[in-house]
């Protein structure tokens, strides 16, 4: 960088330019931006911090104008270094807001944390660690965060929404319904019919669901996770067409979308389409790392793509978090059988009958797993 700024002052004398104070090349960078020409504006912040790189606000300048043009990576180092010399919350919140644009959800989670622990009253960070909850899958996190919210705040639409959506998604949705009423109340929306939709869903009461989530689409196509949920209630009723084509159409809109991503991937795995699926599935990983359902279709293209030792180290470690994860056990016999690993094929195969018979004594006429590994 330094050696580029100096490539630039060279430029300068050749054009019979005068090389700009600090302070000008400063001001410029900031009136670049306010004008929304951004790239101009980050090579002179670029330049400036050359000569003074401990100039903390500037760097944070530097991260506002990265975030965009979609630079998102190189905004949060610039977050990063400038916390690194002067803790701000106003900075912190702009790399939880980098973070969370980047669907690093986990990492914006942190963040948030940190500023919501230090300001209970900050609603602003309450309401985006709420929703990075959400999009993580930790429903019960969201609805322990706002439940107090909701209280203090009973009209507050925003609050209503997402307490509502993770109510219907955590399986409560007497609740969900109470909780969202404000909404309903407030006349025929696509907010509203999402959330009828969702609880509907999660009460699996799938055909419902589709007329609600159908109408709210149409309503607003732009609606966050519409279309996804949309597609996952075609998808219960076996509609695999349509339930594709509203996976898409949900990319198109958030391309980390997790359960867009995870169920496109699924579909493509079952295709055979392994190198589709695995782009679709790894990124759903990236939105959500812990998840062991997307971590086990992602042991099965390596298994099916002959990478067994990959297949095996996954499915190692997704029996080792969840014991009673019975197809992971199925699928890992059949790893170890075919690495002509015979006892430890037929172990893990004690293992489903044994967490088969456990399913059966709680649900007479159960169905086995499916896919029984059988020695190879």
């Amino acid at each position: 960088m330094f050696r580029f700024a100096v490539a630039v002052v060279c430029v300068w004398s050749l054009c019979g330019q005068t090389k700009p104070s600090p302070q000008d090349l400063l001001k410029q960078a900031v009136t670049l931006q306010q004008q929304g020409k951004l790239e101009e504006a980050i090579r002179d912040y670029d330049l400036f911090l050359d000569m003074y790189p401990d100039a903390s606000a500037v760097r944070s300048n530097l991260g506002a104008a990265l975030v965009g043009v979609g630079r998102y990576g190189q905004a949060i180092d610039q977050y990063k270094r400038s916390l690194e010399s002067r803790p701000d919350a106003g900075v912190r919140m702009n790399l939880a807001l980098a973070y969370y644009k980047a669907a690093q959800y986990k990492d914006a989670a942190r963040e948030l944390t940190t500023l919501h622990n230090a300001d209970a009253a900050n609603t602003r960070a309450v309401m985006l660690l709420a929703d990075c909850d959400l999009r993580q899958g930790e429903n019960k996190k969201t609805i322990e965060l706002l439940t107090p919210l909701s209280v203090g705040k009973p009209g507050d639409l925003g609050v209503a929404y997402l307490l509502g959506t993770a109510l219907a998604r955590d399986g409560q949705a007497e609740r969900s319904r109470q909780v969202i009423s404000p909404i309903l109340s407030n006349g025929d929306s696509a907010e509203a019919r999402l959330l009828m939709g969702t609880t509907k869903f999660s009460a699996h009461q799938f055909q419902a669901a589709i007329e609600d989530l159908s109408k709210a689409a149409e309503m607003n196509p732009n609606l966050p996770d519409v279309f996804a949920y949309y597609g996952l209630a075609l998808f219960s009723t076996g509609d695999m067409k349509g339930s594709r084509k509203a996976f898409q159409t949900a990319l198109t809109h958030d391309a980390n979308n997790f359960d867009a991503n995870l169920h496109l991937g699924l579909m493509l795995r079952q295709d055979e389409n392994y190198d589709s699926a695995l782009a679709y599935l790894r990124r759903a990983a990236a939105v959500r790392p812990s998840d062991l359902a997307t971590q086990y279709q992602i042991a099965l293209v390596m298994l099916a793509t002959g990478k067994i030792d990959d297949a095996r180290n996954g499915l190692e470690a997704i029996v080792k978090a969840a014991p009673k994860f019975t197809e992971a056990h199925v699928s890992l016999a059949t790893v170890y059988y075919r690495e002509k690993r015979k006892e430890d094929g037929n172990r893990e195969r004690t293992i489903v009958q044994k967490l088969n018979a456990e399913s059966q004594a709680k649900e007479p006429g159960a169905k086995l797993s499916s896919g029984a590994a059988t020695a190879q």
